[in-house]
């Protein structure tokens, strides 16, 4: 590399040269005497220069000064210059409140007259209620946050699709596909129709044909939301809380945003410490997964006899919840190994609870890792190395309290953005993901508009593959 070059002074010009100095006075013939009328006026100046630059040159602009900025349609934008704005669609009742009221009739609750009556159901996946919820929300309940609701499409960075696309997933107790005879006096529902009919719904907007829907917004949670649907929608910033279902060519960390699980049992509003964590590790779930988590029964196995570690089968319920909260506020780690899919709510239940956690899923994601170093509060350890007998209940017991306390005090500091209640939390957390995803969404737009159409076999330079390697352990 050329270094680099040296400024150049500019050549000395030749024109308007002063002209030579007169010639040199004997200073002792006659004595310099400066008149005070010139000491004077040299001072004058230089307080009029003073004044001249203090105020036109470096004045601060006043503060009712107007800024004139232009939207991408040329005209002046409103007081929001330097938030995202959103657009939010208006759906057809059945995409929202209508999917909160089959799921409530499907369970033998009553008709609503009022939907403002109508409570969505607390589940892992309700960050879709929240963000939808803090849309709806007057701007000064909303102060901070990285984005702005317009009402005007014309207007707009990004088009939000508030479809409840997780409830509508488990709206019927039972799932379609499995042998069950249907109650027929309650209302049928189909979560795969109702993808079809937002698609549908979607193909007749402007604002979805015009950009091919690289600045729309979608939130599929479940990890089998939107799955009839999710090659129409690809194009989009889908909010999600792994990839394990997702191929390459339909998600990444590029474009997409990684969404916590709601934690489902209370935070721990202790301070930190030990002193009332009397077991090591502690995990209550299901013992038998598919695919990666299959890795549970292993680690049943290895620890189910251990000394002060508590595992434990158990499905959701009620129960379960009360067993789980009062473990995890008395164990100083909490193990999260992968499930069905690379993550679950347990890992931010573990950390609103003040628990270590200790990862064993090699292939999972984590939210806001822009913000939160979570080698600060957790431990992870490959899969092939936790089933090695006797090697992470040998590892955990050497960490030192100190080490413990410090686990705990990062979590306190972090643990905010796990609450979707909290109005500095995870809501505002992730419209501030979604936000800075817009210089990619208009590169899209442009790149997508000239390129030549071409079927490819493997993903293009768009696509940055999820986690497929890291270290072994950092224990």
């Amino acid at each position: 590399m050329n270094p680099r070059p040296k400024l150049r002074s500019p050549p000395p010009s030749t024109i308007n040269s002063p002209p030579p100095p007169p010639p040199r006075i004997n200073d002792n013939k006659m004595p310099r005497k400066l008149p005070t009328l010139t000491l004077a006026t040299t001072l004058f100046t230089i307080l009029a220069l003073y004044a001249f630059f203090n105020t036109f040159i470096f004045s601060n602009p006043p503060n009712n000064a107007t800024t004139v900025s232009f939207s991408r349609n040329s005209n002046p934008r409103n007081s929001f210059d330097n938030s995202v704005r959103v657009y939010m669609y208006d759906l057809p009742r059945k995409f929202t409140y209508g999917v909160i009221e089959s799921y409530t009739l499907a369970r033998g609750g009553e008709k609503k007259t009022d939907d403002s009556l109508l409570k969505y159901p607390g589940n892992q996946h309700s960050a879709e209620w929240y963000l939808f919820d803090d849309l709806n929300k007057p701007d000064s309940e909303r102060v901070g946050s990285a984005v702005v609701r317009v009402m005007d499409p014309e207007e707009a960075d990004f088009f939000y699709v508030p479809f409840f696309s997780s409830l509508s997933l488990v709206v019927n107790p039972i799932r379609s596909g499995n042998n069950v005879v249907a109650n027929v006096d309650k209302p049928v529902y189909s979560d795969e129709e109702t993808q079809e009919s937002l698609i549908e719904w979607l193909e007749q907007q402007e604002n979805w044909k015009r950009n091919n829907g690289w600045d729309h917004v979608f939130i599929c949670q479940d990890p089998n939301a939107l799955y009839n649907v999710v090659d129409k929608v690809k194009n989009g910033v889908l909010l999600v809380s792994d990839f394990g279902r997702l191929a390459r060519n339909q998600a990444s960390l590029v474009k997409d945003v990684i969404l916590p699980y709601s934690h489902r049992i209370n935070s721990y509003t202790g301070d930190i410490g030990v002193e009332h964590r009397n077991s090591l590790l502690f995990f209550m779930g299901n013992r038998y997964r598919k695919e990666g988590g299959k890795i549970r029964d292993l680690l049943f196995q290895l620890l189910e006899k251990e000394e002060d570690v508590i595992i434990k089968h158990g499905a959701q319920s009620r129960e379960s919840r009360r067993e789980a909260r009062k473990g995890m506020h008395t164990s100083k780690f909490c193990l999260h190994p992968a499930g069905d899919t690379p993550s679950a709510c347990r890992l931010f239940d573990a950390i609103v609870s003040l628990c270590v956690p200790v990862i064993i899923s090699d292939y999972i994601e984590l939210p806001f890792e822009d913000v939160v170093d979570y080698r600060k509060i957790a431990i992870f350890v490959d899969s092939n190395t936790a089933v090695k007998p006797g090697f992470l209940v040998k590892k955990l017991r050497k960490i030192s309290m100190e080490r413990i306390l410090e686990f705990q005090r990062e979590m306190k500091k972090v643990k905010h953005y796990y609450e979707y209640a909290d109005p500095n939390g995870a809501v505002k957390e992730i419209w501030r993901q979604v936000s800075s995803k817009l210089p990619l969404v208009k590169l899209m737009i442009n790149r997508d508009k000239r390129l030549v159409k071409r079927e490819l076999t493997e993903p293009d330079c768009s696509c940055l593959c999820s986690n497929q390697s890291g270290i072994l352990t950092t224990l």
